[in-house]
């Protein structure tokens, strides 16, 4: 699954600057998330950083957007192999 950002959001700014995928954006209200970038850290982190910082726990896994494991690894991938210079 993805992470989603509940309007809960203190809009502190943490965890923009920790998301690897940079999946972590304001919204008109609140900061949002990506789903297509979010990867829950799979592939660099053993724990979702933007829940590890979050000073109000806001930050849970998106029911909409449900993912295996298997699924997060391969998006981990391709979104590396996007930012990949090519020669």
């Amino acid at each position: 699954m993805a992470l989603i950002i509940t309007d809960d959001c203190i809009n502190c700014d943490v965890c923009e600057p920790e998301c690897p995928n940079d999946a972590i954006f304001m919204g008109p209200e609140i900061y949002q998330i990506n789903p297509n970038k979010c990867t829950e850290c799979v592939g660099h982190f053993s724990e979702p950083q933007c829940q590890q910082v979050c000073p109000v726990a806001c930050i849970p896994l998106d029911p909409a957007w449900r993912e295996t494991p298997e699924q997060l690894q391969q998006k981990y991938v391709l979104l590396q192999s996007a930012l990949a210079p090519t020669p």
